[in-house]
């Protein structure tokens, strides 16, 4: 692969604009650049989940199924933040949401079924799921605040309802792989 990003501090931005990928500057208060570094923010909060469940996986070896749904959906992310970068690009494809709806099943199957709303907690690695799951559903709300004036690839908003709801079924599995309770809410 050739060098794709050989500058990277171009000081270009000093004056409070940034680049899209097809050329054109818009201010980076631009919701177009908001979804963008949201979910950015989202993939680096799913990156650091994913170092920490390795680092935890020869104490729980089932964490790996985790990793496993995780790693392709920081792909998709990053397929999603070029649909952002380039209007009118069409980069994720309905199989990468396919993914999230088969992972949904799957561990949602698994667990029990909920009998009352559940806190943020558990182990420190549910924990860190549930922040990647709060940060996916700002991006969400931020890509749908996009699509209110430009048009999207509709595959860009549900990609984000599902994942937000997987991260959620995640930091439950994470608890149960790791063998804490789910925290619920008392009334």
């Amino acid at each position: 692969m050739a060098n794709r990003l050989t500058v990277i501090s171009t000081r270009t931005g000093d004056d409070g604009t940034t680049g899209l990928a097809d050329g054109s500057r818009v201010p980076k208060t631009h919701a177009r650049v908001a979804a963008m570094g949201d979910v950015d923010e989202l993939n680096s909060s799913l990156g650091l989940l994913v170092a920490k469940l390795h680092e935890a996986l020869s104490a729980s070896p089932g964490l790996q199924s985790v990793i496993d749904v995780i790693s392709p959906a920081q792909h998709a992310l990053f397929d999603l933040g070029s649909e952002l970068a380039i209007p009118g690009h069409q980069q994720l494809r309905i199989e990468q949401l396919k993914h999230l709806d088969d992972a949904i099943d799957t561990l949602n199957s698994q667990l029990p079924p909920l009998q009352e709303f559940i806190l943020p907690g558990g182990d420190t690695l549910a924990a860190q799921a549930h922040i990647a799951r709060a940060i996916c559903r700002r991006a969400e709300r931020s890509v749908v605040l996009v699509s209110t004036t430009d048009m999207l690839n509709p595959p860009a908003q549900q990609y984000l309802n599902r994942l937000a709801d997987l991260l959620f079924i995640l930091a439950r599995t994470i608890n149960r792989i790791r063998r804490h309770q789910d925290i619920l809410w008392a009334r």
